[in-house]
């Protein structure tokens, strides 16, 4: 039953992530604490998290390949950001190994992301100006500071760290955003595979939902949410194309504060 459920909603995730544009580490990670939170899992969080970023994992593979496939990809930033960001993958797990970091903080931290995404989207559907900017060069400090922050905010929320990425890139260091879409989809594929291997390697005497967990990653949650994403998400991007502007903004907008009360829920 529980497989049927998460088969559905990876279906329901990958529709909104194709349909929205959205990466779908932003709704797996809400998804997964919700349902280890539900069924009294002990770290709810970490195995959230470390799920996410295995599913996250997957998910980008097929972008870096269409990239590659369209010979837009930049090997040398990408993978080079993708490097500094297990650095922040790695600093990040410190804080939601701790104590400190708790469901509360996890989902304030979460629904925070969701608001800064929503700016983000936003922003972007009432500009009718695609960035084309002339392109500078990324230095190794740009480098560092970009990957370590995308990495640091994908260990604390289980995304694969493109919502940092790309607007670092774009909008802070003038990189045009087709190369930047392209550096951060290689980077995002070394981020979350560092993410949910980190994960793995946790030593963890309690188990996850299903048998097949290693440390803090469970495979047997997360295939059927891969599965189902895969298929839905071709049907979100063909929902996209039928669907005026002004509609998916007012649809974002509720699937963000749909999910920041669904999280919150489960801190009440």
């Amino acid at each position: 039953m529980i497989i049927l459920i998460l088969l559905i909603l990876g279906v329901v995730a990958g529709i909104l992530a194709g349909f929205f544009g959205v990466g779908g580490g932003l709704l797996f990670s809400p998804i997964l604490f919700s349902l280890f939170n539900f069924l009294g899992v002990e770290s709810p969080v970490a195995w959230a998290i470390g799920t996410s970023l295995f599913c996250t994992f997957t998910a980008s593979l097929s972008s870096s390949i269409q990239q590659f496939k369209n010979q837009n990809i930049f090997w040398k930033e990408g993978i080079l950001v993708g490097c500094f960001g297990v650095l922040g993958v790695f600093l990040g797990k410190q804080i939601v190994m701790s104590p400190y970091y708790t469901n509360d903080v996890f989902v304030s931290f979460f629904v925070l992301l969701l608001i800064f995404v929503a700016i983000l989207f936003y922003r972007k559907s009432q500009s009718n100006v695609t960035l084309r900017l002339s392109g500078e060069q990324m230095g190794i400090l740009k480098i560092t500071n970009a990957g370590g922050l995308g990495g640091f905010v994908a260990s604390l929320a289980g995304v694969g760290g493109g919502i940092v990425l790309v607007p670092v890139m774009n909008l802070w260091y003038r990189i045009p955003i087709t190369r930047t879409v392209s550096i951060s989809s290689l980077a995002i594929v070394i981020i979350s595979f560092s993410g949910w291997m980190q994960y793995a390697f946790l030593t963890n005497p309690a188990g996850g939902v299903s048998p097949y967990t290693f440390g803090y990653v469970d495979f047997g949650t997360s295939l059927p949410l891969i599965i189902g994403a895969f298929f839905g998400g071709f049907a979100g991007v063909k929902f996209n194309e039928k669907v005026s502007d002004p509609t998916i903004q007012a649809g974002f907008s509720i699937m963000v504060i749909f999910v920041a009360i669904s999280l919150m829920i489960n801190i009440i």
